[in-house]
């Protein structure tokens, strides 16, 4: 069987998941018709408005209504709000026949068999060979869904369930039913991973699947352990959160977010589908999740659930906790002991777990219960619920945002210690751990030469290796780092391209980094084709060393500021005048001095969750690492490049974006705030992007590449510093920037226009880089610039003086 490129989709359903998939569909260049039921009553507006139920406004309200919410919605469904004109909406009373120009089909209606399985008896006379049908089940089997239909139908038929919300979470989990074609599995999980940018694992058709099954029995075992054991909502918290590596919400808060009365359901479906009844005992809803759902307490989308946000006395906004013992609401208490204390201070999550389980107090119990049950309920239903133990670490990780799945965490804690300890306590292995253990191993994982792999029937299976994912930490692993020093290292990524890697802390940029910018340039210069410039830090760069800087001010010690800063911008230079091609492969947070990092690449490959901004006016600064530089040089060719026109316009909008310090909401916007060329890229797939970084060097290798040779700017001068001054004095006229603000804008302005000379008057990019420094070493003399650089190291956010 053959499957075609899927070029067009088809969503059904429009609610909060259909629109966040028909979204992300659009995110990723797939036009997508959206289809909802036709409304059998009017608004009072439409009615208003003498439209009838037959308009087309009103039978697409749905849909219409899901795509409008689209371009409001805070965190945003699509990358930018332009995408959502990739997405028709329509109803399934008139449209149903289109879904066959689709060549996916996605059903995302009510959690209900039996509605499913009418829609998919809908669906099917419009059906044509070659077009997949999956459903975004959560949890319902996808063999009863599909049982009435035809063997061709079946062929096609899958589970594909996104995790809400789908721009955001990395996991889609595809369930094959018994009929489906095995081919056909591969190439969605292919074009799932390559196009939409998803971590995918393959779940066997049981209740839940992989990762709300694991997850769902996780949450029980916490709040089995509040009620017997008396905890309050803020302990479990504080136990079951970073502190185990797991997210900021940890447990209370992430079953406020997903609805208890969703989590009730869930629960539900496994009790109700599985035989064992020791099992169905372990699925039964915890007495106050029931009490709070009866209440009409659902969580956050009801405005109350294990928490409730309410004014205060001082008219403030509170967040109260819920006291189990009374079901009402009072302030919150923050739990303080010696292991809560030791896991924050510990780095890394393994240190982190091993210090709050040793912590020897009430909260190292509560974790050692909560991770106890879950291990070892992971661990009985590992083969049963998926072919490995990897694709349930891969679905928790990716599904819950744990930082380490089941049986990773099982090894961070010390599989032999913990299951002797776990024995006796009365508890009984999984017979295949048990034997794993009797065999003399120690781990469920092993690390050879930066090739990981796992306990797999008995033996161990060597993870897959992909071309298209590549490890900077496996191939430091095997040996590949050419140099390095405390800040970067330059690794070795094969076919004669280097990798410049960043891992100080925060991947802030000092003189470790500088450094290393320089040595890699003259090492590629050398030994090398081409440059990356990528690394696997949670964020790829925040900026320049922020306190370096303040103290350096704070002493006075301009000479050393001008040092720095000369360094940062001659390192930024050197690179931009490579012989060979130079690629940059940002990823997450990239601010201030990350963003000037990644300018003087010949291309950026950015990941789609990119926030990309020149920031340093939040600071009290301008940037003064080529950041200005490269923006007018930028607004220069842009003029150039249409006959007649004139440069202005264009520092005009590198003021704005600069002095307004603003920041793209993904790599596409940062194309659209001019951070990211035209010819620059976005990976579908973050973790693709230094691979995909590689080939573009190779590319450009291949293709004669010849170094871009410097040129002169012409600038918008005396007149366009005027023009970009008055605009800022407009602005604290009407009260919307400081006294403060409007001087770091003038210092900006004189930056940008290049100065007091004559408009269009050519000059050299270190003219423009003179003129950074100066006016970022006048602005580091400025006290309340100072005080700003306090406040954001001290709160981590600008401070408006």
């Amino acid at each position: 069987m053959t499957q075609p490129t899927i070029r067009r989709a088809a969503v059904i359903g429009s609610g909060v998941m259909g629109s966040g998939i028909a979204a992300h569909l659009a995110n990723s260049g797939i036009p997508c018709l959206l289809l909802d039921v036709a409304p059998a009553q009017l608004t009072e507006e439409e009615a208003k408005l003498g439209l009838t139920l037959e308009h087309p406004s009103v039978r697409n309200r749905l849909a219409n209504a899901a795509i409008a919410k689209m371009k409001k919605t805070n965190p945003a469904p699509l990358y930018a709000e332009e995408f959502a004109q990739r997405i028709t909406p329509g109803n399934l009373e008139d449209d149903l026949p289109r879904i066959a120009e689709a060549d996916w089909v996605i059903e995302v209606i009510v959690e209900k068999l039996e509605a499913k399985r009418q829609l998919f008896g809908r669906i099917e006379p419009y059906w044509r060979p070659g077009i997949v049908v999956s459903s975004n089940t959560s949890g319902i089997s996808i063999n009863e869904m599909a049982k009435e239909r035809s063997e061709g139908f079946r062929g096609h038929f899958m589970g594909t369930h996104f995790f809400n919300p789908p721009r955001y979470m990395k996991l889609i989990e595809i369930i094959p039913g018994h009929d489906t074609d095995p081919e056909l599995v591969k190439r969605m999980k292919a074009f799932c991973e390559t196009k939409l940018g998803k971590g995918v694992v393959l779940a066997k058709d049981t209740p839940n699947f992989i990762a709300n099954r694991i997850g769902t029995y996780g949450m029980l075992a916490v709040l089995r352990e509040m009620a017997e054991k008396g905890y309050t909502v803020e302990e479990i918290d504080a136990a079951t959160g970073p502190a185990m590596g797991r997210p900021k919400s940890a447990s209370m808060r992430t079953l406020d977010l997903v609805g208890l009365d969703t989590f009730e359901h869930v629960v539900d479906n496994v009790r109700n589908n599985v035989a064992d009844p020791a099992e169905q005992a372990l699925f039964e809803t915890p007495e106050a999740v029931r009490e709070l759902v009866k209440g009409g307490r659902l969580g956050e989308k009801s405005g109350a659930g294990f928490y409730c946000k309410r004014k205060g006395a001082d008219g403030k906004n509170e967040i109260l906790a819920l006291d189990p013992a009374t079901m009402e609401y009072r302030p919150q208490r923050k739990p303080s002991a010696g292991s809560l204390e030791a896991s924050k201070q510990a780095k890394g999550t393994r240190a982190k777990i091993q210090a709050l389980l040793g912590g020897g107090d009430r909260y190292s119990e509560l974790a050692w219960n909560v991770l106890k049950r879950t291990l070892l309920y992971s661990a009985s239903k590992a083969y049963e619920i998926a072919d490995s133990i990897e694709e349930i670490d891969k679905a928790m990780r990716w599904g819950f945002n744990w930082e380490l799945g089941p049986f990773e965490t099982w090894d961070a804690i010390g599989l032999v210690p913990s299951a002797k300890r776990m024995a006796a306590e009365g508890e009984s292995l999984p017979e295949w751990v048990a034997a794993w253990i009797a065999e003399g191993h120690t781990s469920f994982y092993s690390q050879e030469q930066g090739v990981r792999s796992y306990a797999h029937e008995g033996r161990w299976r060597k993870e897959e290796q992909r071309a298209e994912i590549v490890s900077l930490k496996g191939l430091k692993e095997q040996g590949r780092t050419i140099k390095g020093n405390g800040g970067a290292s330059l690794i070795d990524l094969g076919d004669g391209v280097a990798c410049l890697e960043f891992h100080s802390p925060n991947n802030a940029i000092g003189a470790d980094i500088l450094t290393m910018i320089s040595q890699s340039v003259d090492e590629v210069r050398r030994n090398y084709e081409g440059l990356v410039i990528a690394n696997e830090g949670r964020n790829f760069c925040v900026g320049a060393n922020l306190m370096l800087l303040l103290m350096e001010a704070q002493e006075q010690e301009w000479e050393e500021i001008d040092g720095i800063i000369r360094q940062f911008q001659n390192a930024m230079l050197k690179l931009k005048r490579l012989e060979k091609p130079v690629v940059a492969a940002p990823h997450r947070m990239t601010l201030g001095g990350g963003v000037e990092a990644c300018l003087p690449a010949d291309l950026v490959v950015a990941s789609p969750e990119t926030y990309y901004g020149l920031v340093e006016v939040g600071v009290g600064l301008i940037p003064a690492g080529g950041g200005c530089k490269e923006f007018a040089l930028r607004a220069s060719e842009s003029a150039a490049s249409l006959p007649g026109s004139d440069v202005q316009p264009y520092v005009i909008r590198s003021f704005e974006t600069i002095g307004m310090a603003k920041v793209s909401t993904s790599g596409h916007d940062a194309k659209k705030l001019g951070y990211l060329r035209e010819t620059d890229r976005v990976a579908a797939n973050p973790d693709h992007r230094i691979y995909e970084a590689k080939q573009a060097v190779l590319r450009m290798v291949q293709g004669g590449y010849e170094p871009v040779p410097e040129r002169k700017l012409a600038v918008a001068g005396a007149e366009g510093k005027a023009v970009l001054t008055l605009g800022a004095i407009g602005m604290r006229e009407s009260g919307y920037i400081s006294d403060h603000d409007l001087k770091i804008a003038k210092k900006l302005a004189h930056v940008l226009a290049g100065g007091d000379l004559p408009a269009g008057t050519l000059v050299s990019e270190q003219y423009m880089l003179d003129l950074e420094r100066e006016a970022f070493l006048s602005l580091c003399g400025e006290p309340l610039t100072q005080q700003r650089m306090q406040h954001m190291l001290t709160k981590g956010k600008a401070l408006r003086n």
